[in-house]
């Protein structure tokens, strides 16, 4: 149960498909990109016959198998590599791989030999052809075969080294003798006073470097044929032979690094899948949210119009008879002077549960005959659910009061309809023609301080229907 279906090596990442059988991550996803409706192999090797559709492999269709890969981490394993005794759980033994002593390694320069890892040193400081290292004398780059070689021509630097300090310590000496050339040791032969020796130095400049430059040429001589007798010349049959090598070397790095970009293009094409369904989900999700927004906004709706119902309920009244509260009386006056709020409408009441659906127009400044002079009250049939059901035109006696809140002297004014008047018709659209009382109340009175029709910037208004 630790191997994968695929590769039959341990379980990497393990992934548990809706069959029952388990996939390395890596190995479903190479399955996945290069067959487009893949089948279980495992299912195929056991009943090719009763092939169902949990045997269809799919990314959305598997997942991570948690206990399986703890169960593997947790196995009890030893490395196989001779000379190795190392042993332990399967979750430290990609770090022991890469440490193991005894493993073969190929060599980094890329020489073409596979040695332990614990000989690499021993190997790239004898017998690799390609470590480089630098000569402290000659500071050249050599190979470690070449290094080894240069060692033999030690002395014949030293023997230059030695040289220099002696024509150094030469020139020194000959400075303090007054008949001779500080630079008679590599040829001058003037000899003179002390001050003419100086004339001569200063003179001759030009022909003591000729005498230097010979000099060098000459101590270069010594050092090239023991030079070239160490390293000596490399057969064309040896420089193609590490070539091959190289060849060799470089075509196994290639072949690992193929491995590696195709496990890489693998990983990347489960992310891009993985993606892809991050992206799906995403947008079914801004689409629940959308819809839910919606439903919200209706709902919102439906609220406000339950809210508008219940404030009806509250205020409606049934039986005829409607008291009607207006506040803010000198703001609403000053708005219906200048023209913003010239009306005002109460509340729907009814004559009877299911009678006749009306409502009071008000004209604090008036309207009409009373424009300017009087408050206006009009009396307003609406159209209601039950109009159908009812005798038309409207015909019930209406009364207005203005109410006295100290109790003292109501204003009353009553009205019968006009059975004639559109106003009191059947409705047809919302509401009919106002009707009433265009000079119910002089604005004069309506402010007296005799009388307390407002108080508390409040006035009440009741209407009674007539429903016998």
């Amino acid at each position: 149960k630790y191997l994968c279906s695929n590769c039959n090596n341990i379980l990497r990442k393990a992934l548990q498909t809706l069959c029952g059988h388990r996939y390395c991550s890596a190995c479903l996803a190479w399955i996945l990109r290069n067959n487009k409706n893949a089948i279980c192999q495992k299912c195929k090797e056991e009943d090719p016959d009763t092939l169902s559709e949990e045997s269809l492999l799919a990314e959305e269709r598997a997942f991570g198998d948690a206990a399986i890969n703890k169960e593997i981490s947790e196995l009890k394993v030893h490395c196989v590599t001779l000379g190795c005794s190392w042993s332990g759980i399967m979750k430290d033994f990609e770090e022991h791989q890469s440490l193991c002593e005894y493993a073969l390694i190929p060599c980094h320069t890329g020489c073409g030999h596979v040695v332990m890892r614990k000989k690499l040193a021993d190997h790239l400081e004898n017998g690799c052809v390609n470590n480089v290292m630098v000569c402290q004398l000659c500071q050249r780059s050599l190979s470690s075969s070449e290094y080894q070689g240069n060692k033999r021509i030690t002395f014949s630097w030293y023997l230059i080294i030695f040289s220099l300090f002696f024509f150094q310590q030469s020139l020194s000496t000959a400075s303090a003798n007054k008949d001779g050339c500080r630079f008679s040791e590599v040829g001058c032969s003037f000899r003179g006073s002390k001050e003419k020796t100086k004339e001569h130095e200063k003179s001759a400049v030009g022909a003591h470097m000729l005498l230097l430059l010979q000099h060098m040429r000459q101590l270069k001589g010594t050092l090239c044929p023991a030079a070239k007798t160490a390293h000596g010349i490399t057969p064309r049959e040896k420089v193609i032979s590490e070539l091959e090598n190289k060849l060799h070397v470089f075509e196994n790095i290639v072949a690992v690094l193929n491995k590696e970009v195709e496990s890489s293009n693998m990983e990347i094409m489960a992310f891009r899948r993985q993606s892809e369904l991050d992206q799906n989900i995403i947008r079914g999700l801004e689409l629940k949210i959308a819809e839910l927004q919606r439903c919200l906004t209706q709902k919102d709706a439906g609220l406000s119009s339950l809210h508008k119902s219940l404030l009806f309920s509250e205020q409606a009244s049934y039986d005829g008879i409607f008291l009607w509260k207006i506040t803010d009386v000198g703001r609403k006056l000053q708005d219906s002077v200048t023209g913003r709020a010239v009306g005002l409408y109460s509340p729907a009441f009814y004559t009877a549960k299911y009678g006749y659906k009306v409502c009071l127009r008000v004209y604090l400044n008036g309207d009409g005959t009373g424009k300017g002079t009087h408050m206006s009250l009009f009396f307003v049939v609406m159209k209601g659910d039950y109009d159908a059901l009812l005798p038309w035109p409207f015909r019930h006696k209406v009364t207005f009061m203005l109410l006295d809140q100290n109790n003292r002297e109501h204003v009353i004014d009553a009205f019968r309809p006009d059975l004639t008047s559109a106003s009191f018709q059947r409705p047809v659209h919302d509401m009919n023609v106002a009707s009433g009382c265009p000079t119910f109340l002089p604005l004069a009175k309506l402010q007296s301080p005799k009388h307390a029709y407002v108080k508390e910037d409040t006035l009440f208004l009741k209407c009674i229907i007539e429903t016998n």
